[in-house]
């Protein structure tokens, strides 16, 4: 019997160890506080998630993955993307990842490319994928779709340092 119900859009990037979904229960208006309890259960119970890094605005549902056990980081990501804001999130998720036992869910409102983007620079980022050309499609099969400029811009052409 499967517990609860799974997100929207949940995929994994690395096995057991790093996914991505939209915002757990629905975005704006159809946010619903019954969905986002099941969504989490399923998160737990069905993909082992300990760790979420949440890139809504707001501290959105944070106190919900506390109560359920599950550790959080907030890395609040605007319209328009700062450097800053790309290297905190970069910093804070592979935070995130360093231990061996974390399996982490990144999400926001919903999977766009300023998203895949973060994505796939983390994977030039962490040594995971070393030629952001593969990263990038790499990330695309992964979620299914190309991305655009603004989200192949967020992937650097190098690890950093």
């Amino acid at each position: 019997m499967v517990a609860g119900l799974k997100p929207r859009g949940f995929t994994w990037v690395i096995t057991d160890r790093l996914a991505v979904s939209e915002r757990v229960g629905g975005s704006g208006f159809q946010h619903r506080r019954v969905r986002r309890e099941e969504e989490i259960t399923w998160l737990v119970e069905e993909a082992g998630i300990n760790v979420v890094v949440s890139l809504l605005p707001g501290n959105q549902n944070l106190l919900a993955y506390r109560e359920a056990g599950i550790a959080t980081y907030s890395v609040p990501v605007g319209p328009d993307l700062t450097g800053r804001e790309v290297e905190d999130f970069f910093k804070t998720l592979s935070k995130a990842t360093a231990q061996g036992s974390a399996r982490v869910l990144v999400h926001r409102e919903v999977i766009d490319d300023t998203v895949g983007g973060l994505l796939g620079g983390f994977l030039v980022v962490s040594g995971l994928v070393t030629d952001p050309i593969l990263a990038l499609a790499v990330i695309q099969q992964i979620l299914g779709r190309a991305l655009g400029p603004e989200g192949r811009s967020l992937i650097p052409a190098s690890a950093v340092s």
